[in-house]
């Protein structure tokens, strides 16, 4: 089963799919588009090929040709550093990168050449493979892959979250079980569509839906493009809502049905003036790379603003504490999800779903607390991660680029509130010499070298001592 062909296989071939900045297009062209495009591509079969690209039309339409054509798809985030897109490439064995959208590639290639799609022109790179990857090609290969997606995960440590073709389909028709996204809805898109669009653009491609292409995060332009589209959907993190919440044209629009808050927690602030201004609540969503979207609060069965609502249909939910025990209503503990759609393995180490679920269940790595009805409270994660709107930093990442800087002994990254990107990353450091301790300027400029930008912490604070715990790691807030 391929994805694509099953998309375009069921739409209505004169349907508006897409809309962007220069124009609209129908179903019909897309797909005309997309396999002229993977003519071009011709991967081979479970072929790894990274995708560079912005938002737009050719991400949407090489990412697609790239799964058409039997590929295996590996978005490369715009903002990943140079090193972050070498550790990449090493990690996933790619056999090959596609550069689209007036990208280009950091560094050169045995081999390059340039596809020319009218309008849409690409260079494919290839031969970057220099070692054999520390996976199992066939193991892999035998899930039918379609996506491979990077998180950091638990551990701090970068892996490659692999899904098949058959688990795409599955994920994105469970979760529209209460988005309802179908034919004459318009989806005002703005979200990373490296972080977001193997379960975002193709759940609205597979259910008929009309997605539109915003170019600006500024609240003015994103109320224009809703206002002038009749858009149904809004689907963004908090920060994009608190810019458009913001905007002094804001008012209710008559076409907005559902506006679903994601990728990081809702603060009591935004979700009211949101409410004030559009006359229509923020529902609070958990979308996880690993599972996809099991959790919505829907605005047909409402829970508590700040909880994100109850599973999805085919989703179960589980809140237990360290022993594995069910724990009471209102207690705090660890979140466990089953269901349809959930990752078929993780790459590196290559972990198979079979042995990353504990008995079917998914341990994610937050901490919730459950009500009467069900409804979800998110507490926090049980591990570090800081959430920079709705961007995931590791702070074990940020502390391993600062600590090989040569006048750095050690250091600690926390999470320091902001009020637009609900945190970002704080460090505090201690120096090598105490007498002289480094320039923030200079530990700002190692970082940025070093990794993405929303990723270079924004304070520095020097210490003395570090706090540990008995067994000498760090001990994090």
């Amino acid at each position: 089963m391929n994805i694509v062909d099953h998309i375009f296989s069921r739409c209505d071939r004169a349907a508006t799919a897409l809309i962007h900045s220069e124009g609209g297009v129908t179903f019909g062209e897309l797909e005309t588009l997309v396999r002229a495009a993977a003519a071009l591509v011709q991967p081979g079969p479970h072929r790894l090929v990274g995708l560079h690209c912005p938002n737009g039309l050719a991400h949407i339409v090489w990412s697609l040709a790239v799964l058409q054509a039997g590929g295996v798809l590996v978005p490369v985030a715009p903002e990943l550093s140079h090193p972050e897109r070498d550790a990449l490439v090493r990690t996933t064995g790619l056999d090959a990168v596609l550069c689209a959208g007036g990208r280009d590639w950091h560094t050169a290639a045995p081999h390059t050449a340039p596809l020319d799609l009218p309008g849409l022109p690409a260079t494919l790179h290839t031969g970057l493979r220099t070692t054999a990857p520390d996976f199992p090609e066939d193991a892999l290969a035998a899930l039918n892959p379609a996506l491979i997606r990077f998180s950091s995960g638990t551990t701090g440590k970068r892996k490659g979250v692999v899904l098949s073709h058959q688990t795409l389909l599955d994920r994105v028709t469970a979760s529209n079980s209460r988005l309802h996204i179908g034919h004459g809805d318009r989806v005002i898109w703005m979200l990373p569509m490296a972080h977001h669009f193997a379960v975002s653009i193709i759940l609205y491609l597979l259910h008929g839906a009309t997605t539109v292409l915003e170019d600006s995060h500024l609240g003015a332009d994103v109320f224009r493009t809703l206002d002038r589209h009749a858009g149904t959907v809004l689907y963004a993190a908090p920060f994009h809502y608190a810019l458009l919440a913001a905007c002094p044209e804001a008012r209710p629009v008559s076409s907005l049905r559902l506006a679903v808050s994601t990728a990081a927690a809702l603060p009591e602030p935004v979700a009211v003036q949101f409410r004030e201004k559009f006359g229509l609540p923020l529902s609070q969503a958990l979308g996880i790379i690993e599972c996809g979207l099991p959790l919505l609060n829907d605005p047909a069965d409402p829970a508590p603003w700040d909880s994100v609502g109850r599973p999805q249909d085919g989703y179960m939910a589980e809140i237990r504490d360290p022993a594995g025990a069910p724990v009471p209503v209102g207690e705090t503990g660890d979140l466990f999800l089953q269901g349809p759609g959930f990752v078929d393995a993780i790459l590196s180490p290559w972990t198979p779903r079979a042995q990353l679920l504990e008995h079917g269940w998914f341990r994610t790595g937050d901490q919730a607390s459950a009500d009467a009805t069900g409804a979800i409270r998110l507490a926090g994660r049980s591990q570090s991660v800081i959430n920079v709107g709705g961007m995931k930093a590791f702070p074990e990442e940020i502390e391993t680029v600062l600590n090989d800087h040569p006048a750095v002994a050690e250091s600690r990254v926390t999470a320091l509130p902001h009020p637009t990107f609900g945190h970002i990353p704080a460090a505090e450091i201690i120096p090598a010499d105490p007498a002289a301790p480094p320039r923030t300027i200079d530990l700002i400029a190692h970082c940025r070298a070093r990794l993405s930008g929303y990723k270079v912490p924004l304070k520095f604070t020097t210490v003395s001592t570090l706090p540990k715990t008995p067994s000498g790691k760090l001990l994090r807030t």
